[in-house]
């Protein structure tokens, strides 16, 4: 039986990290309305870069920075076609996209170790002389450290100018290229900044895990971030952080059941099914997530001047 503390605090590790994956797709879905299904190829590749350039002795700060901006770089590359796709295309572009970086990642073994992955990953920070318990605290300080950096970002974006763009655009696009702005521009730089943001969880993955492979970046790890963000609440950057918490917390909870009480299912199925339970009852009683988005006197008084241009428009459309 595994030790509880130890269990709980490996949770706050894990929570701490999909938390800034919530918060990159929060950013995309929840303010631009892109469905990103292909986010664990963004995250993969943050943890490989961080991997070969943690084993060649570069300093987290720079590994970390490099992964975030190698999967920022991709994420504006792969957006460029993308974005010229319906939602619907565009999500199931983006999860081909996820599984052929995995088949690209376990074939070519001389850079990413190939089916094996890379081991051998040193941690971020080694402090000498401290036990296993107050090394994983470290850990959990610097995943915090860094959550807290991207929830700051992710907020002073949601409350600018910029961010009221995307949420015009999340609700027309007509209506804001009405106004002069570069629609297509804006979704790729988000896609771009929500792509950076999961490399940079990444990285952080791979030195707290000390090893990578293509079998840790399934579809699953998508799936449960975007029941992370449903379930916080679109466009709310709290809601995003609480909702990786609350998918975490089901997971190890379901997991930890089998050694307490005898039950007839295999506890990973036994999690599935809560999950599927909470999000469907979620999205039954409360569709705008458990903390619906934070509408500001700047966004209503923009909401009232944005309704007479948006009957303007649409008769001109309809005309």
């Amino acid at each position: 039986m595994p030790d509880p503390l130890m269990y709980a605090l490996d949770a706050v590790a894990y929570a701490g990290i999909f938390g800034m994956l919530s918060l990159s797709l929060n950013l995309e879905y929840g303010y631009t309305n892109l469905a990103n299904f292909g986010k664990v190829a963004f995250f993969m590749v943050g943890a490989y870069v961080a991997a070969v350039m943690a084993r060649m002795k570069y300093p987290f700060a720079v590994y970390a920075l490099a992964a975030a901006l190698v999967a920022g770089f991709i994420g504006l590359l792969t957006s460029l076609p993308a974005l010229r796709l319906r939602e619907d295309f565009l999500a199931i572009t983006m999860i081909a996209l996820g599984e052929v970086m995995k088949l690209i990642v376990k074939n070519e073994e001389w850079l990413a170790g190939g089916v094996w992955g890379l081991s051998g990953i040193p941690p971020a920070v080694v402090v000498q002389g401290l036990s296993f318990r107050e090394r994983l605290l470290v850990q959990i300080a610097l995943i915090y450290g860094c959550l807290v950096v991207c929830y700051v970002v992710c907020e002073l974006i949601a409350k600018s100018p910029y961010g009221r763009v995307l949420k015009t655009i999340r609700e027309d696009e007509l209506l804001a290229a009405a106004y002069g702005k570069n629609v297509f521009r804006y979704k790729a730089c988000t896609f771009a900044l929500g792509s950076a943001v999961s490399g940079l969880a990444g990285a952080l993955f791979a030195q707290y895990m000390g090893t990578v492979s293509p079998y840790m970046f399934e579809p699953t790890v998508t799936f449960s971030v975007w029941m992370m963000v449903i379930l916080g609440g679109p466009a709310n950057n709290t809601g995003a952080v609480l909702g990786a918490f609350l998918v975490e917390g089901f997971h190890r909870s379901s997991r930890l059941l089998k050694d307490y009480i005898g039950l007839p299912l295999d506890p990973i199925n036994l999690q599935v099914m809560l999950t599927a339970l909470l999000v469907i009852t979620v999205v039954f009683y409360r569709p705008q997530g458990l903390l619906k988005e934070r509408i500001t006197p700047l966004d209503r008084g923009l909401l009232k001047k944005l309704k007479p241009m948006y009957r303007r428009v649409k008769t001109w459309v309809r005309s």
